[in-house]
């Protein structure tokens, strides 16, 4: 097992009526902005809790933040937050939010002369604004850690940032929210979820069986309850075990003392950047050809996982590697979800070169759990995966 330090600070709060702490939770003298999206928080009830609980705080609210959060339109958040002197922001909402917020408690302490350049350079984030979340679609862990990805549309790029200073205060979980989330989105969460666990799993064994097993517990559980909420989901225990498993997907606890890929994370985001596809599909296109191109190097995982997870049994190392890739695609199409480019775009001829191309203008000149995965390798796996 490799060293490690292991750093969450973000209060969680699971269950039924939890949204009424939030009284509590933020200081009675901050002057708070809530952040959200398309509006559906003002049709499932969750809004008018988050309103009644803020009842005796001042707070104005922004609404409108998209799926891949748009610097755009996080720009005119902040001049909102400079404007009115914001002191706390409040996430109500699903990933893109939480992550759109951690963006801006970045960016209203940022002393540089363009935001962007958080996530162009890469600048970690050692103190920003103090937020809190409100969960409403389970899906990328936003939640519990201290990452975040925005897009900017004008380029045509999705960038991650991060640092310590963008853990959440507090972020509160009620599963009775997944009754109203569409079923695509269900899928989505699902699916999401699923990766963030390959990419800190599906890598070399690296002498971290506990790790291994949290990883595996959470997948089992996916592939469990997943298509439970996917028909039903008023069901709350399942949506309730389908919450907790997204968190604990990308918290940060499963990718200590192991390698991580995020191989797939990074070429994905350019399909989502180039041609507006869901994040989570994004991943289901490329992580099955991912793992095909890199497979005598992650087979041992892919086995460990098919053994694990499928119960898979019979036939050598490379059978239950590959009978676990089909598992793995099999399970994903279960839910809906496409895993070719070609299922998306009609014009995708040319994408493989495109995204090499920016890796290498990037200076990415190696991703993956060994940072050896050329442009060329991109290039490649981008490509079979047409």
């Amino acid at each position: 097992m490799q060293n490690f330090e292991y750093y969450n600070p973000t209060n969680l709060i699971f269950g039924k009526g939890q949204i009424a702490q939030l009284t509590e939770l933020i200081p009675s003298d901050a002057k708070v902005l809530m952040l959200y999206g398309g509006g559906s928080i003002k049709k499932n009830g969750v809004y008018d809790q988050v309103k009644e609980a803020l009842k005796g705080h001042q707070w104005l609210e922004f609404g409108g933040i998209p799926p891949n959060p748009e610097y755009d339109i996080l720009m005119q958040a902040l001049e909102v937050i400079k404007k009115e002197q914001i002191t706390y922001l409040l996430a109500v909402g699903g990933g893109s939010v939480i992550d759109g917020t951690k963006f801006l408690s970045s960016a209203a302490l940022y002393e540089g002369d363009e935001p962007w350049d958080i996530l162009k350079n890469k600048i970690r984030t050692f103190k920003g604004m103090p937020f809190g979340s409100v969960l409403t679609l389970p899906a990328t862990g936003s939640e519990m850690n201290s990452g975040a990805v925005v897009t900017r549309a004008e380029t045509k790029e999705k960038l991650g940032m991060g640092g310590p200073g963008l853990f959440p205060q507090f972020s509160i979980l009620d599963p009775q929210v997944i009754t109203t989330i569409p079923q695509r989105q269900i899928a989505n969460g699902i699916v999401d979820a699923f990766h963030h666990v390959l990419e800190q799993y599906i890598t070399y064994p690296a002498g971290a069986p506990l790790q291994d097993r949290i990883a595996e517990g959470i997948l089992q559980t996916l592939v469990e309850v997943g298509p439970v909420v996917f028909e039903d989901p008023a069901n709350y225990e399942a949506g309730a075990n389908f919450m907790w498993s997204c968190t604990m997907a990308l918290n940060g606890l499963i990718q200590k003392g192991v390698p991580t890929d995020w191989a797939i994370h990074a070429m994905g985001h350019e399909l989502t950047a180039l041609y507006g596809i869901d994040h989570a599909r994004t991943l289901a296109i490329i992580s099955p050809n991912h793992y095909q191109y890199n497979f005598e190097r992650k087979k041992a995982k892919l086995a460990q996982y098919g053994e694990r997870v499928w119960g898979l049994t019979e036939g050598t190392v490379d059978d239950k590697a590959k009978q676990a890739l089909d598992k793995t695609v099999a399970f994903f199409h279960s839910l809906g979800v496409d895993t070719k480019l070609s299922d998306y775009a009609r014009e995708y001829t040319g994408t493989a070169e495109q995204i090499a191309d920016r890796f290498r203008a990037r200076g990415w000149n190696g991703i993956g759990e060994h940072k050896d995965l050329a442009p060329e390798d991109v290039h490649k796996i981008v490509e079979m995966s047409y």
